[in-house]
């Protein structure tokens, strides 16, 4: 059985590459990255070593997708990263792995992905087409919907406060969520690849704990020493907030001077979604799939120590 996962130079694919490298070993695995001058010389070194068959391939590029997908039997594709144009790609990529005679597909989705409350967020389309392409192609799939990621709030945030006189803003004001840690994503992610769970069904992966970011704030402060000050804001002055420190509005924007590669919209959308309640679901959909319970904030929540110990400049060196 010889296993694939897409964007492994990635944050979450590359979570799922070491997991199924501990699971299966590497002569049994295909990674696929978009860029190999970006991937540090020692990992591509130390993927070969273990017997991984490592290709540079992305999802505008189909012939490269077709070389990189061909033996595999089960493949983990992840969500692109260019908002606007990724059904197109997830559907390059669909193709390329159908054509190849992969048997099985894990996508890489969000929440509430087909359910007509959440198409007004600035993720969800994307993600809604590519699931209803999936499902089109009568092809065996399983869909892992993850809620937003928890270090996002442990780290961006922080950062971002860190720039603004420790205002931590948010449009989420008094909102909570079951937010999900990405190793567990990731763990989550790893158990479709590997067979577990169902086809034809998505699997909603979140956290197991109900949180505002008022209390993530709060926990920041308590293990910092810190100071953060929380501000629950409405859409236009998270906007405002936002744009001060360079993030554009728009994702057509310019991101020359942004600490992070997501646009306003993204962002306020996102944080909207908590206070209009969109994300405090609960779900038991990652127990099932992995026969565990997923991390809460205290549990990882030092793992983003050097954020707040002043040791990044920006989203890049986070990343």
């Amino acid at each position: 059985m010889r296993y694939i996962v897409t964007g492994a130079d990635g944050k979450l694919s590359g979570r799922v590459a070491e997991n199924m490298i501990n699971e299966v070993g590497g002569e049994n695995l295909t990674f696929t990255c978009l860029n190999l001058n970006y991937v540090p010389k020692e990992k591509l070194e130390r993927w070969k070593k273990a017997g991984v068959s490592v290709f540079e391939a992305n999802y505008d590029d189909v012939d490269s997708l077709n070389r990189a997908f061909k033996g595999g039997d089960r493949i983990y594709i992840i969500s692109g990263l260019d908002i606007g144009k990724r059904i197109q790609q997830h559907t390059n990529a669909i193709n390329a792995a159908i054509n190849q005679g992969v048997e099985h597909i894990t996508y890489s989705s969000f929440v509430g992905a087909t359910e007509p409350g959440y198409e007004h967020l600035d993720v969800t389309p994307d993600h809604t087409g590519t699931e209803l392409y999936l499902q089109s192609t009568g092809h065996p799939y399983t869909a892992v919907r993850n809620s937003l990621y928890l270090e996002n709030y442990l780290t961006m945030y922080p950062m971002f406060a860190m720039m603004s006189d420790n205002i931590w803003a948010s449009s989420a004001q008094e909102g909570k969520a079951t937010l999900i840690a990405k190793d567990d994503a990731a763990t989550a992610a790893t158990a479709s690849l590997l067979g577990k769970g169902e086809s034809f069904r998505s699997y909603n992966i979140f956290g197991r704990e109900s949180v505002s970011i008022r209390e993530l704030c709060e926990l920041v402060n308590e293990v910092s020493g810190r100071n953060f000050i929380y501000q629950g804001l409405d859409d236009e002055s998270f906007y405002q907030y936002l744009e001060n420190l360079y993030v554009p509005r728009r994702i057509t924007g310019d991101f020359s001077k942004s600490p992070v590669p997501f646009s306003g919209d993204d962002l306020v959308s996102n944080d909207t979604s908590i206070r209009d309640g969109l994300l405090d679901r609960p779900s038991n959909d990652f127990e099932i799939l992995t026969g565990k319970k997923p991390k809460t904030a205290r549990d990882i929540v030092m793992n983003s120590a050097y954020v707040w110990e002043d040791k990044i400049s920006n989203w890049n060196n986070m990343r």
